[in-house]
């Protein structure tokens, strides 16, 4: 199990994009498991609650991304990292109000550090909502790959989230990772995770248009 090989235990990094996130993110600083983890970045995706302080409190790096878009955020954290001495081995994306995915964090790097898998999703139980539904059908059809969820949380080895060259800056860059994936050939697996109380995810016409846009893409 991952827990016991120390000595393949990659170097992880985790971001947490947030936004007006105060009532959970709190909890899923503490359900991190920060022994094995170098870095929490947190970014604050122009809240208007207290969710940078708290990140601060908690010891956590913050970041500031003031457009207050998702994918923005993560290409922030994104470069924060490619800046650094040495570049993560492992980026963990566990969004402020999914405390439950936190605690199961190692669950989702386990596939990493033991068979080189290059992105996890980790797929949160519960029967897909319509337009989730309808979204991983529609991948499923033009790629023939079938996720069980487009959820945000989701471990991946960083050369290849470079690789990607990732571009939507909002709510498509969820379902903009798993098409440019499955276009690189990545090596893709799922691990489920228990649900937190969670929104239904934003997979509107962006998501549309990543999956039909890669498919005419050679």
């Amino acid at each position: 199990m991952y827990h016991n090989r120390v000595a393949s235990t990659p170097l992880i990094d985790v971001v947490v994009p947030v936004r007006d996130h105060a009532a959970s993110l709190g909890p899923v600083l503490r359900e991190l498991p920060h022994r094995a983890i170098r870095s929490v970045v947190v970014v604050d995706r122009a809240s208007r609650d207290r969710s940078a302080e708290i990140a601060r409190d908690a010891g956590a790096l913050v970041l500031r991304e003031p457009s207050g878009g998702y994918g923005a955020a993560c290409l922030r954290a994104q470069a924060h990292f490619g800046a650094l001495p040495r570049v993560p081995d492992v980026v963990v994306f566990v969004p402020g109000d999914r405390p439950a995915a936190a605690a199961s964090m190692l669950d989702v790097v386990e596939p990493i550090a033991e068979r080189g898998v290059e992105l996890v999703l980790g797929a949160e139980t519960g029967r897909p909502r319509v337009r989730e539904k309808l979204v991983i059908g529609l991948i499923d059809t033009v790629y023939r790959q079938r996720w069980s969820s487009v959820g945000p949380v989701r471990a991946m080895k960083f050369p290849a989230l470079v690789a990607l060259g990732m571009r939507d800056r909002g709510d498509g860059w969820d379902v903009e990772m798993l098409v440019r994936a499955v276009k690189l050939g990545l090596n893709c697996e799922e691990v489920a995770l228990p649900a937190d109380a969670r929104r239904e995810p934003k997979v509107g016409s962006r998501a549309l248009l990543h999956i039909l846009r890669h498919a005419t893409m050679r």
